[in-house]
């Protein structure tokens, strides 16, 4: 198969822990100053958490789906 037989549960893995990952940082450090008109002074919460849960599952299930 081309690169590798487990490339999808890889691909999962990596973008889900990304998305736990960026989300818990954009909670823990937001930017310094709104960039542009419009944009947040911080990141929504409920939707930080959502996100946060949901890249955690899938990542931790594609690195279930590699270890067996």
């Amino acid at each position: 198969m081309f690169l590798g037989e487990n490339l999808l549960a890889y691909l999962v893995m990596a973008l889900g822990f990304a998305l736990a990952v960026g989300n818990i940082m954009a909670l823990i450090k937001p930017p310094p100053r709104a960039r542009a008109e419009g944009d947040l002074a911080e990141a929504p919460k409920a939707r930080s958490y959502l996100m946060i849960a949901i890249g955690a599952i899938a990542g931790l299930w594609a690195l279930a789906s590699l270890i067996r």
